[in-house]
């Protein structure tokens, strides 16, 4: 069966705990409910006690009505059987609404802290592991971890049922009742042997249906790539794929799970037969009457559903086991991003320093070695290069979203690993080519960055881009609503967006990813008006794609295989005829109102 379970090896952030450590771990999350668990685990003795005692009150009326056929005493004891019936019908209620809540709570606490670690990983965590996994996680898990724990508060019903049954077996015969408990570890052995294959079986399951959340979640993030490119047979043979995989794995899971009550119950069987058979001897040797045999072998059947109950708990328990530890994995995984202190500065000036920084994002595969750059206060920086020559590895670095190997990286002279990275980053703007604006209002968005603004503040930051003018295109101005990831809004609308927001939160520092570069001229010239206001006085990196942007700069890196090999103005780059003038003709020449002049002679 190995081929079924090929790709679902375990994360690189999965761990092992035993189940003694995932218990102790769970019972953490129950501790605050513990006056309710209280309660309903009285209410669940209460429950059991009547369950246990009603077909004793059944077979002891059955007596006393053989020997007395009084109406007045069938009706009493009609009665007195339904007071007993709607007594356990109350207890039952008041348990499960009882555990209802607690195990609600408990799963809302460990959502919630599953949601607060995700929060907390870094940006390398998610490069490394698909999105839609990590929801699973958050999502399915701890909603099959919810489905096992009431499955505990029952377990306690059951053990509870079977402690009376014992005791009712044993007023029968305290022999046959010898036999029964030396039968029944022969049932829990073998639920228990299912213990290893259940784990590892549902545990892959977990892992499987992962895979197809991310592949769904993966597919419908780029449905719209891939109608452009017609790719929509490929993407559909790639779920098939997944999905068949998916149905495999889940059908091998069905199998382990739904043999184990055919075993259980042809052991059950065989126990029943074999008490049978000597309980009939007991009865030939007159040690035990007729009617008793009778009464035991109607309690054996009652004694043998809650055990066999109890015995596929433990393999059913391994779902909720398997479940907890992925997302207790989740919870403890360990950040790369590692502050030695939580250091406030109470301003930041903007003094940006590099000092011998390695940097890769993977082992063996280095971006950055040896790498120093100093960046003064309130100076732009544009960095230039080919793919790959490390201009977004720098940006990320100062925002912190990435762990370097080597080296010192220093904000006014602070080890940036030193800094309260939650104040760090409110003084942090930065812009990316591709923005993201949240489900909700122009207006929710441009004050994502400073929730406390007011409405006056936002539309004064909204008009300090382009003059405002983009405003009245949008059909209800700062009300319109964005749409999922923005998609009601052109990208030209997102970058004035972006930008707002930025403006709004007045930030120390600012990183743009050439904000300009996926977008039309005109927009541009509007983002360029408002982006000289927000980059005076403050200290910029500019990761650029356009001219504009180029020659407005302080002063230009020009970057190749992680390195500096070039920096200056964009004058004095140019009649140095380096690498820079290569990229100058190759990237920027054409956007050049000169070009565009000699392009228009030459036609």
């Amino acid at each position: 069966m190995g081929f079924i379970f090929d790709g679902l090896d375990a994360e690189e952030y999965d761990r092992t705990y035993s189940d003694r450590a995932l218990v102790r771990r769970i019972l953490g999350y129950f501790r605050p409910q513990a006056r309710k668990m209280i309660v309903a685990a009285l209410m669940i003795s209460g429950t059991a006690a009547l369950d246990a005692g009603i077909p004793i009150f059944i077979a002891r009326s059955l007596d006393w009505i053989s020997a007395s056929p009084d109406p007045r005493l069938i009706a009493g004891l009609a009665g007195g059987l339904a007071l007993l019936g709607a007594s356990s019908w109350l207890l039952n209620l008041v348990r499960q609404t009882l555990s209802s809540q607690a195990v609600g709570d408990v799963v809302l606490a460990m959502r919630e802290d599953a949601v607060e670690s995700v929060l907390r990983r870094d940006l390398s965590f998610y490069d490394q592991f698909a999105t839609g996994k990590i929801v699973s996680r958050v999502n399915s898990d701890t909603a099959a971890f919810a489905q096992v724990m009431t499955l505990t508060m029952e377990l306690m019903s059951r053990v509870l049922l079977v402690v009376f049954i014992v005791g009712y077996l044993a007023t029968i015969s305290l022999k046959l009742t010898a036999i029964l408990l030396v039968l029944a570890p022969f049932i829990v052995g073998t639920a228990l042997a299912f213990r290893a294959i259940a784990r590892h079986t549902i545990t892959a399951s977990r892992r499987m249906n992962a895979e197809v959340s991310a592949h769904i979640s993966e597919t419908v993030s780029g449905i719209g790539v891939a109608k452009t490119f017609r790719q929509e047979p490929t993407i559909y043979a790639e779920f098939l794929d997944v999905n068949r995989r998916s149905q495999r794995v889940n059908q091998h899971t069905r199998y382990v799970f739904s043999s184990i009550f055919p075993v259980l119950n042809l052991m059950a069987g065989i126990g029943t037969a074999a008490l049978v058979y000597l309980g009939g001897l007991e009865v030939r040797s007159g040690v035990l009457t007729a009617g008793m045999w009778f009464l035991f072998i109607q309690g054996l059947q009652s004694f043998w559903f809650p055990l066999t109950s109890i015995a596929s708990f433990w393999s059913q328990f391994q779902l909720g086991l398997a479940a907890g530890e992925r997302v207790f994995a989740l919870i403890d995984a360990e950040p790369r991003v590692v502050q030695s202190d939580s250091r406030t500065l109470p301003a930041i000036a903007g003094a940006i320093s590099f000092a011998q920084v390695d940097f890769a994002y993977r082992e063996g595969e280095p971006v950055l070695r040896g790498f120093d750059l100093q960046i003064s206060p309130g100076e732009t920086v544009a960095l230039v290069g080919h793919t790959g020559s490390g201009k977004s590895s720098i940006a990320k670095l100062v925002a912190r979203f990435y762990e370097f190997q080597g080296g010192q990286i220093s904000i006014d002279g602070v080890d940036i690993r030193a800094l309260d990275l939650a104040a760090y980053r409110a003084r942090l703007g930065i812009v990316t080519q591709s923005p993201f604006l949240f489900d909700g209002s122009v207006r929710e968005n441009i004050r994502y960055g400073r929730p406390e603004a007011s409405d006056e503040e936002v539309l004064a930051a909204a008009r300090h881009v382009g003059a405002g003018d983009w405003i009245a295109s949008l059909p209800n101005g700062l009300d319109t609503q964005v749409g999922e990831r923005g998609g009601n809004l052109s990208m030209g609308q997102r970058q004035l967006v972006a930008l707002a927001r930025v403006l709004l939160q007045d930030p120390a520092i600012c990183i743009l990813d050439e904000a300009t570069a996926s977008i039309d001229p005109l927009t541009e010239t509007l983002i360029q008006e408002g982006l000289d206001a927000v980059l005076a006085g403050r200290t910029s990196i500019v990761i650029a794609h356009r001219l504009s942007t180029v020659r407005s700069a302080d002063r230009i890196i020009v970057l190749r295989k992680g390195a500096i090999i070039e920096q200056g103005s964009h004058e004095r780059l140019l009649a140095q005829g380096g690498h820079y003038a290569e990229l100058y003709n190759t990237y920027f020449r054409h956007q050049s109102l000169s070009y565009i002049e000699e392009s228009r002679r030459a036609a």
